[in-house]
């Protein structure tokens, strides 16, 4: 040890050490970062302590590093690949799980190991927010499982937070399921034969091992759907094999008609919206294109020059968006299954309604087999080709505008993230343009702006008084997976301020319009009315609710945009024509899905644009 090395030097050499040593890997990278955070492909990324090496952080951080090294130590990921279940909710249960054997080999046979993770657990059980749960649906049922596998499998007693959580869950789980996880200790230096009794646990919680189909990952949703596309051009294929040479002899019959689909009735109604739609709605004569949709009387802004329009990775370090998103991703991992089975529903609805249009007797395109018989037949007679038309239904983009105020913070503001990315990722397999944006202020009470209010002797009736904040959490044509970790962005402390909901409507809005799509949607989600503190200590007290009614009857009116909002536990009903209140935060998903599956289960008719 050299003369001049720091405690904090110390520290990290020492832990460093003792990570490589516990995981059996002298090659293992050990990295300290101000955010640093589990492994890394090779690299074992560690946060920084301060530099007092105050005793909180020093137990956590070797909390952190003896997790990571006991399972590179025990753990073998091909084998718990291989015996993973399908299922979202009950694959959260089987990591948690395997992760409370890796550690609770090590929690056996070291005590300052047990000590640094029980802290380490602690830390991130309260950091969840587990600490002030009271029901069992405050709490994921993956986490719980967790706790009482480490309790069975150490003796040891929960902590503070760990013991407040299997009390809470204990009395729904039946003496069996207890019997089940006190003999996983029997196979505990065995991997694989604890995967069965973890799968036996399993089918006790009410899992079907065996029919994963409903619940599908991601990876599994692309692999359906490319089967599903195979499918299609198969029973193309064969439909065009089938097709009866009687056909050949009209030409022009067979190129206005469309190869048979079987007689599906939602196809041929798909087919019938497009042709009643083919006008764009843009050019209805009682829809004026000039008409300035920010013109609402007696509403002003006290100034603009605060406001501001940002991308979400523009208010958040790189390193701090994955580690919120990794966040995010651990709360919902217990619903996630339920709104994926509701998403894969929705996918289903749109697919079927995406019917395949053709065109024939082309010059170029792909080559028609079905007339291959008349060139055999005849050698004058040309190569006959074919395309595919493209549907009105693709030619649609979704915004999805929430509220980002304070009264949002927790249960709602985590939902409404994962609720659209699991949306977005859906219509963007369905070839719908998705939009993703927040709005919320800059700062509590009024910020520069009030500032410059009160340097100017506070003039009466100013009007809005605060700095807006519009944030960008992904554009209409980004690709979902690389906004996703945007999403994490809603989590962090501070964001979530005040909501002025009229000028964010109207600017979603106005994105909307400069689109090109032939149909837009705009879904707006809130938890209550506009509120300002600033803004209505010096106006109306119905200032920004009056705002946004009208913001709401321009759009219903004059514009083709089409509109509608979800509101938790307020009453939405009362502002928008299409609208539904929601009682908990939980509902926010499934709700999404049916009301978008109903918008693009209707042809867009004019008297809905036109707000009649």
């Amino acid at each position: 040890m050299s003369k001049a090395e720091t405690p904090l030097e110390q520290f990290k050499r020492a832990t460093s050490s003792t990570a490589r040593a516990m995981a059996k890997d002298s090659e293992l990278n050990v990295v300290f970062s101000a955010n640093g955070r589990g492994l890394h492909g090779e690299e074992l990324r560690l946060p920084t302590p301060a530099k007092d090496l105050p005793a909180q952080d020093v137990q956590r951080i070797r909390g952190q590093a003896d997790s990571t090294a006991l399972r590179l130590r025990y753990h073998d990921a091909k084998s718990h690949q291989k015996l993973k279940p399908l299922d979202i909710q009950a694959a959260a249960i089987f990591d948690s799980v395997e992760q409370a054997r890796c550690e609770a080999l090590g929690m056996r046979r070291m005590e300052g190991v047990a000590q640094n993770l029980e802290a380490l657990h602690e830390e991130n059980l309260s950091q969840l927010g587990y600490n002030n749960a009271v029901t069992s649906e405050d709490i994921p049922l993956s986490e719980a499982m967790a706790v009482l596998a480490r309790e069975a499998l150490t003796g040891r007693a929960a902590e503070k937070t760990a013991s407040q959580i299997a009390q809470i869950w204990r009395p729904n789980l039946s003496s069996e399921i207890f019997d089940t996880l006190n003999s996983l200790g029997d196979h505990i230096a065995d991997q694989t034969e604890f995967a069965k009794t973890l799968q036996d646990l399993l089918g006790q919680l009410d899992f079907e091992l065996e029919d994963s189909e409903e619940a599908e990952t991601e990876e599994q949703d692309d692999q359906d759907q490319q089967d599903d596309n195979a499918d299609d051009q198969d029973q193309q294929q064969t439909s065009e094999k089938s097709a009866p040479m009687e056909a050949e002899s009209s030409d022009q019959g067979e190129a206005e008609g469309a190869p048979d689909d079987g007689g599906d009735s939602e196809g041929q109604q798909m087919e019938g919206q497009g042709q009643d739609s083919a006008g764009s709605p843009d050019q209805s004569p009682e829809f004026d294109p000039n008409h300035n949709f920010n013109a609402i009387h007696g509403y002003k802004t006290f100034t603009n020059h605060f406001d501001e329009t940002i991308e979400a990775q523009d208010l958040c370090e790189d390193e701090e968006l994955s580690r919120l998103r990794e966040l995010l991703d651990k709360q919902l991992s217990h619903m996630q299954g339920v709104i994926s089975k509701l998403a894969n529903r929705l996918q289903r609805r749109l697919m079927a309604q995406q019917t395949r249009n053709w065109e024939f007797n082309l010059e170029e395109g792909l080559l028609d087999t079905a007339r291959l018989t008349r060139v055999v037949t005849n050698p004058l007679h040309s190569l006959s080709f074919k395309q595919e038309s493209d549907t009105d239904f693709k030619d649609t983009v979704v915004s999805l505008l929430i509220d980002n105020s304070g009264s949002m913070r927790g249960r709602p503001i985590t939902i409404a993230a994962m609720s659209a990315d699991i949306l977005a990722r859906t219509l963007e397999r369905c070839g719908v343009k998705v939009e993703i944006l927040g709005f919320t202020t800059k700062m509590w009470k009024g910020g520069q702006s009030r500032e410059k209010w009160i340097e100017q002797n506070k003039p009466a009736n100013p009007g809005r008084l605060n700095d807006l904040r519009h944030i960008i959490y992904k554009k209409a044509d980004a690709p979902m997976r690389r906004a996703r970790k945007n999403l994490g962005l809603m989590l962090r402390e501070g964001i979530l301020k005040e909501n002025i909901d009229g000028e964010a409507l109207l600017w979603a809005h106005n994105r909307l319009m400069a689109r090109t799509e032939h149909r837009r949607i705009l879904m707006v989600i809130s938890d209550g009315a506009p509120v300002d503190d600033s803004t209505l200590s010096v106006n109306s007290g119905s200032y920004l609710e009056d705002h946004l009614r009208d913001a709401i009857e321009h759009i219903e009116k004059r514009s083709p945009v089409e509109l509608l909002a979800i509101g938790i536990g307020h009453d939405v009903t009362r502002y928008y024509k299409r609208a539904v209140t929601i009682s908990d935060a939980e509902q926010l998903g499934g709700i999404m899905m049916e009301k978008l599956a109903e918008l693009f289960a209707e042809t867009p008719r004019k008297k809905d644009i036109m707000g009649r």
